[in-house]
């Protein structure tokens, strides 16, 4: 089966709820900004993957990844986003502290769920409980994760009087999601995985884009960010 991902997205409606007036868009991109760059340095051959059919739960082999997904690229990667879009669209500390938050949490969910192959430090030991051995748990896992945060967002967008019909459609999406992908199964070359992966982050970000202007032409009552 493709490695579940959705559950990285239960961080994003978390930080949502915490702050209603941070982008949807932003946060679920930031929640798979770490894989949006694994997915282009793949492509381009510098991160390296490989399919073993011999693993447990999925056959894909992540052994060399460290501009991405080690613990002190992680670190970069969340800082950058923070500082970027602090500067670039003016928002308030807050909403840049959470959209940081948002992306640092994609290497604690990877270490719940990999196998280990994420380094400590460049060049260093490599840790991972390997949650994805067990495939039936991981997904339960994964897919709480987004009940939960669902659940909170759902209560969040109550509390500001937004309808929960365009809340409930994205989880539905999420959900789906995460179903095709545990009935996937890897096939092509790295390169057409990676370009696959890249695209379905970057759609799940637009579909939330379209989920929070739908919001706003129906009940803009969440006040805008300030500095």
């Amino acid at each position: 089966m493709l490695i579940l991902f959705v559950g990285h997205y239960a961080a994003a409606l978390a930080a949502k709820a915490i702050e209603p007036r941070a982008p949807l868009w932003a946060l679920v991109a930031g929640a798979q900004l770490v894989d949006i760059g694994w997915a282009g340095l793949v492509m381009a051959g510098v991160e390296k993957i490989r399919f073993d059919p011999g693993l447990p739960g999925s056959s894909l082999d992540l052994y060399f990844m460290p501009y991405t997904h080690s613990l002190p690229a992680a670190v970069a990667w969340a800082i950058v986003a923070m500082l970027l879009w602090r500067i670039l669209v003016t928002a308030s500390w807050r909403v840049c502290a959470l959209i940081g938050l948002v992306v640092f949490s994609h290497w604690i969910l990877d270490f719940l769920v990999h196998r280990p192959d994420l380094e400590l430090w460049f060049g260093g030991a490599k840790v991972g409980l390997g949650a994805w051995n067990y495939p039936v748990q991981e997904a339960m896992l994964e897919m709480g994760l987004i009940a939960l945060s669902g659940a909170a967002w759902l209560w969040s967008r109550g509390r500001h009087h937004q309808a929960a019909g365009t809340g409930l459609l994205f989880l539905l999406f999420l959900s789906v999601l995460g179903v095709v992908a545990s009935l996937t199964e890897p096939a092509g070359s790295t390169f057409a995985y990676g370009r696959t992966a890249l695209v379905i982050f970057l759609l799940v970000a637009a579909v939330a884009g379209v989920t929070e202007l739908w919001d706003r032409t129906r009940s803009p009552s969440v006040a805008p960010d300030e500095t």
